[in-house]
C-alpha cells in the first residue's frame, strides 16, 4: 500500500495512442519505430510499448542490450517486434543479442568486425553525417560497401540529426545531403534518419523508417509546448503543511530564498529525490487550485510553493507536472531538455496507468 504522503505518476496511454497517430500521420509512407529506451523515458518501456504495438507499431528503438532483453521478454512471443539496440554489439555481447532476437545499431568498424565474426543476424548500420557523436566515417562507410564482409547484413542506414528542433538551422540540409550520398551505397537496406523533430520538420527527412521518441510522451519537436501533443505523464504530490510565512522571511537552506510577500506556503512532499531538478528552483511553477504557484525551494524531500489566499490542506494534489504544467515548460525553467525531466521522474512514486496497455 502506497504512503500517503506519496507522490503519484500517471501515465495516460490514450494520450500517448493519440501522440503516436499524430506522428504517424506527419509521415505518411514511413514506417514508425517508436524509442523506448531508458524505460520507456521513465514512464514504463513494456506497457508503453505494448500500448503502442496495439496501435500499429511492430518495431522499436532502445540504448541497452538489458534494454531489448527486457522488453522482448515483456513483449512476449504474441508480439515479435523488431527491437534495434543503439549501443550495438560486441563479441561479448553478441550471443545474448542474437538469444533475444534483437537488432544491433552497429556504429564503428570494430563493432561491424564483431558482428561479421559470427553474429548471424541481420544488423543496423549507422553512419556519421556531421553530428560527430557516433557512427561510421564517410570514408569507412565507402570502404565497407566496396568489400563487405561475409555474413554481414545491413538491414538498416540510419543516421541523427543534430540540430532538428531548430527548422532554420542549415546543419540538418547538410546532413541530409551527406545521408542521401550515403544511402545508395546499401541499396537493400531501409534508410532511417528522423527522429521526433525530424519528423516534424518536412518530409524529406522520413525515408522509411522514423524513430519517434519525446514527441510521443508530449514534448514538442521544438523544444516548446505543440497543442499537437498532448500530457502523457502527470506528476502529483500531496501537501504536508501550509504555513503563514511573513514577507522578507527565510525559507529553506542558507540565506538566499526570502518570502516575497506575506502569505500561504504550501509544502509538498516531493523534491529532487523524486527527480524535481533544484537549479529550478525560484523559476518554476506548480499548478493548484486553478492557477501557476511559484516553487520557492526545492529540497531532497520537500518543496514549498507560494499559494496566496487559495483553501488548501494537507493531502490536497499539486501538478508539478501534466497537462497545466507542460513538460517543454519545466524543462526551460530548468535550463535543461523535455528528456532529462521525464526520465528523472518516479523513482519512488506509485504509478498509475491509464487506458489499455
Amino acid at each position: 500500500m502506497p504512503s500517503p504522503s506519496a507522490a503519484r505518476l500517471t501515465i495516460d496511454l490514450d494520450a500517448l495512442a493519440h501522440n503516436y497517430a499524430v506522428l504517424r500521420d506527419l509521415a505518411p509512407g514511413a514506417q514508425p519505430a517508436p524509442v523506448v529506451k531508458a524505460d520507456g523515458y521513465g514512464l514504463g518501456a513494456v506497457p508503453v510499448a505494448r500500448r503502442l504495438w496495439a496501435e500499429g507499431a511492430r518495431a522499436f528503438f532502445v540504448a541497452r542490450l538489458s534494454e531489448g532483453e527486457a522488453l522482448r521478454l515483456g513483449l512476449g512471443s504474441e508480439r515479435p517486434a523488431t527491437i534495434y539496440v543503439l549501443d550495438g554489439l560486441t563479441a561479448q555481447t553478441g550471443p545474448r543479442l542474437a538469444a533475444a532476437g534483437l537488432t544491433p545499431v552497429l556504429a564503428s568498424l570494430s563493432q561491424v568486425e564483431a558482428a561479421a565474426r559470427g553474429f548471424g543476424g541481420p544488423v543496423a548500420l549507422q553512419v556519421d553525417t556531421g553530428m560527430n557523436r557516433q557512427g561510421l566515417t564517410d570514408r569507412e562507410a565507402r570502404d565497407l560497401a566496396a568489400t563487405p564482409p561475409l555474413g554481414l547484413h545491413v538491414e538498416m542506414l540510419m543516421s541523427h540529426l543534430g540540430s532538428a528542433t531548430d527548422p532554420a538551422d542549415p546543419r540538418s540540409a547538410a546532413q541530409l545531403e551527406r545521408f542521401a550520398s550515403l544511402r545508395p551505397l546499401f541499396p537493400q537496406a531501409r534508410a532511417s534518419f528522423a527522429a521526433s523533430a525530424g519528423i516534424a520538420l518536412d518530409h524529406v527527412y522520413h525515408f522509411d523508417i522514423v524513430r519517434p521518441g519525446i514527441s510521443l510522451f508530449g514534448g514538442g519537436p521544438e523544444e516548446r509546448p505543440d497543442p499537437r501533443f498532448r500530457a502523457v505523464a502527470t506528476f502529483e504530490a500531496p501537501i504536508l503543511y501550509v504555513r503563514q510565512v511573513e514577507a522578507g522571511a527565510m525559507i529553506g537552506y542558507g540565506s538566499t530564498t526570502l518570502m516575497p510577500a506575506t502569505g500561504a506556503v504550501a509544502v509538498v512532499a516531493a523534491g529532487y529525490a523524486d527527480g524535481l531538478i533544484r537549479g529550478a528552483m525560484g523559476r518554476s511553477h506548480a499548478w493548484f487550485a486553478g492557477a501557476r504557484r511559484r516553487v520557492l525551494i526545492i529540497t531532497m524531500d520537500l518543496i514549498a510553493i507560494e499559494i496566496g489566499d487559495a483553501p488548501a490542506a494537507p493531502g490536497d494534489m499539486v501538478e508539478l507536472l501534466g497537462p497545466n504544467m507542460l513538460i517543454d515548460d519545466l524543462a526551460a525553467s530548468a535550463g535543461t531538455v523535455a528528456h532529462e525531466c521525464l526520465v528523472r521522474l518516479g523513482g519512488r512514486a506509485e504509478r498509475v496507468y491509464l487506458g489499455e496497455a
